[in-house]
């Protein structure tokens, strides 16, 4: 029987981490982040890293597992993850993958990950390249590649796509797990408020200071490359006053919440729920509660 996982995915600020916690203390379960940056140790204002106080109230893992000049990859988080599920499952509680990583996300749920000696960087190029294509492009690429696929549509034809390009180092399987995937989500302008109201409580708790300590010890790390520290790092250089970066810092948020949102819709299969609907969360725990009897 295959283990039972509920993964909370979605666009930064629209609430994951309060949903997982919530979760997590009404069906007895255990949070995995699935964050690319909570990974990193020190670094907790500009990743929206759940609080002292929230990690206190359901068990987190996959938070804190890194120094900041290490780097870190989807090799590394589904290595990881698998791991924590077992551990969790093993004690009897449900796993709760909950983040925004798509790319993270995706390789952990579909059966195959990318691995260790290959270039992620390599791995996302092509990805653009195949999500450029139209339909008709797309499945002639595969035709022309000799590749079968029962009712083929995109998502299948790219990930074929991606095993017959980098098969040597890309493991297929079945997954082991059955997935209930959760999305958030609610109306772009909502949505965009509630990034730039992050962002302004973020500077007032010390994102300022957070963020020059990385630009001091560690400016060129993988940890930097997120959103939330380099918009910054301008105003440290002097190239631009503390108005304009957290205007850029916001604008790059909104579009980085614009990107995820287009992962989640064209690569996964989610059901998106509005937190504005007057019926949440309730409806998701009945759904939750549904799906794991």
């Amino acid at each position: 029987m295959k283990k039972k996982v509920i993964v909370v995915v979605g666009p930064t600020a629209v609430g994951k981490t309060a949903l997982g916690i919530a979760l997590g203390k009404r069906f007895n379960g255990e949070i995995i982040s699935g964050d690319s940056q909570q990974v990193y140790r020190k670094l907790d204002i500009g990743t929206a890293k759940a609080t002292p106080d929230e990690q206190a109230q359901v068990p987190h893992h996959l938070i804190d597992v890194r120094d900041v000049a290490e780097t870190y990859s989807a090799y590394d988080f589904v290595t990881e993850a698998t791991q924590a599920v077992e551990d969790i499952a093993k004690k009897g509680k449900v796993p709760i993958i909950v983040g925004g990583t798509g790319l993270y996300l995706q390789s952990f749920l579909e059966g195959y990950h990318l691995g260790g000696g290959l270039d992620q960087a390599q791995v996302l190029a092509y990805r653009k390249v195949l999500e450029e294509l139209s339909d008709e492009e797309l499945f002639a690429r595969v035709q022309e590649a000799k590749i079968e696929i029962k009712e083929i549509n995109r998502r299948r034809a790219m990930r074929a796509l991606e095993l017959e390009r980098f098969g040597q180092d890309l493991v297929n399987q079945e997954s082991p797990y059955e997935a209930l995937i959760i999305g958030l989500m609610d109306d772009r302008e909502v949505l965009y408020d509630r990034i730039n109201r992050r962002v302004d409580a973020m500077m007032a708790e010390g994102l300022l200071d957070e963020a020059r300590w990385l630009y001091d010890h560690y400016p060129d790390v993988q940890a930097t490359r997120g959103i939330g520290y380099k918009e910054l790092f301008p105003y440290f250089r002097g190239e631009a006053d503390l108005d304009e970066v957290v205007s850029k810092l916001k604008q790059q948020t909104r579009r980085f919440a614009k990107r995820q949102l287009t992962w989640f819709r064209n690569r996964m299969q989610v059901t998106f729920y509005a937190i504005s609907d007057p019926h949440y969360p309730e409806s998701i725990f009945e759904m939750v509660a549904d799906f794991l009897k």
